[in-house]
């Protein structure tokens, strides 16, 4: 019987089964396409105690944050001003200056850091995987290729290395042992520090059928209730929240000692409110994600197999981990989507995992002319649309599968 893993409360029975999938970034080579691959079920469990949903324990951070990981961050601008605007609050609100030290979890290629190094504030990241590491050290970031827990937070501070700011931009969603991860930044904050953690919003996975956001690398989908509640046990208060747009709708959290001289925000108390005005506190409105994904499912599986009567082209933008997840649970091919085109060069000349679709990078599409471009990554949708404006010269619709499948009118082709 599987625990949950927050309070360790005994789990009920799934609330979303997506079936088997691979984990979601691990990009196949051509050479491993006569290979075979591992599939770990998919199936989300939520905790009746605390609520914490959570997939069902089947695979090791280790398998799926590989040191060839194809995720950089950097490859998004709207990701890029997102994080240089964060950047700039946090300096002003927290007062951050040449002697205050900042470290992230999670650091990625180094897209947050170095607007504080470029304000002369010291900073650190921590990072496991070597690809993403290696492109933030080239850039001058100090990075410390590990994965973060208690003894590595316990390690740190004994010598000296606490923080003023502890980020964790979509890595609390990420961590298996998730009491032991809050522990270990109790443990390294600073007496008066402070802790900024961005998470999509379960709120928004339910209320917009975000289902495809499930993947392995995913542990955790998080309500502020349950981050609270997570935080209380490390001895830490969440004291404020910002409501984000990212990734479909987001929570920024900001927290500090349970002790610390910060008044808590109204803001969290009407978030606890509406939350539960929600369901999120009861049962039957975690059943309805089962029907709202098969929805969708029937919705893709339709249009693809029409276009290909109709002898119609139709590939897709962005080889995101959630367009993975929704073509795995459909059980598509490249007979019915022949590519995907995405712009991270660490993903261009591979194949998707488990559908093995190729990837390819987005000059192509003017070869191959498609005449429907399913929008994978829906949460920058804008700047997708934008990118293949200034690509194509003929008519071409995108299509987006969440929160409801849809297929847009055709771009004004105007080159």
């Amino acid at each position: 019987m599987m625990r949950c893993r927050h309070c360790h409360a005994a789990l009920g029975a799934p609330c979303l089964d997506l079936g088997t999938a691979p984990p979601s970034n691990n990009f196949l080579l051509l050479e491993q396409l006569s290979q075979p691959e591992v599939f770990y079920p998919l199936k989300l469990r939520v905790c009746e105690n605390c609520w914490l949903l959570q997939t069902e324990d089947f695979s090791r951070s280790s398998e799926l944050f590989t040191d060839d990981y194809v995720y950089f961050s950097s490859v998004s601008s709207s990701w890029l001003d997102h994080a240089k605007t964060y950047s700039k609050i946090a300096i002003d609100r927290l007062d951050l200056h040449a002697s205050s030290h900042v470290i992230e979890i999670a650091s990625n290629d180094g897209y947050l850091l170095k607007n504080f190094m470029a304000a002369g504030i010291p900073c650190l990241g921590i990072e496991p995987t070597a690809s993403t590491a290696q492109a933030a050290t080239e850039i001058g970031i100090p990075v410390l290729r590990e994965f973060f827990n208690l003894n590595l937070g316990m390690s740190l501070a004994s010598t000296g290395k606490h923080a003023d700011l502890i980020i964790g931009n979509n890595v609390f969603a990420h961590v298996p042992d998730i009491n032991d991860f809050t522990a270990g930044m109790a443990c390294l904050l600073k007496e008066s520090g402070s802790i900024t953690l961005e998470f999509p919003h379960l709120l928004n996975l339910i209320g917009y059928n975000q289902f495809d956001t499930v993947y392995h690398e995913h542990y955790s989908y998080l309500s502020l209730g349950t981050v609270k509640r997570i935080f209380e046990k490390a001895g830490l208060r969440v004291y404020d929240i910002d409501v984000i747009p990212t990734h479909g709708g987001s929570l920024r959290v900001w927290g500090c000692h349970a002790a610390a001289a910060i008044a808590t925000n109204e803001s969290v108390h009407k978030m606890l409110d509406t939350e539960s005005r929600a369901g999120l506190g009861t049962r039957a409105t975690y059943n309805n994600l089962q029907d709202h994904a098969a929805a969708i499912k029937l919705a893709m599986l339709d249009f693809l197999l029409t276009q290909k009567r109709l002898g119609k082209k139709v590939a897709a933008y962005g080889a995101a981990a959630k367009g993975n997840t929704l073509l795995n649970y459909c059980g598509i091919k490249p007979d019915l989507l022949k590519v995907v085109f995405d712009a991270a060069q660490s993903k261009q000349g591979k194949f998707l995992p488990g559908s093995r679709i190729p990837v390819l990078a987005p000059a192509a599409m003017t070869s191959i002319r498609p005449d429907f471009l399913i929008v994978f990554p829906w949460n920058i949708y804008a700047e997708v649309k934008t990118q293949v404006e200034k690509t194509v010269d003929w008519p071409i619709c995108l299509v987006r599968a969440i929160p409801d499948f849809s297929i847009d009118a055709p771009l004004n082709v105007s080159n």
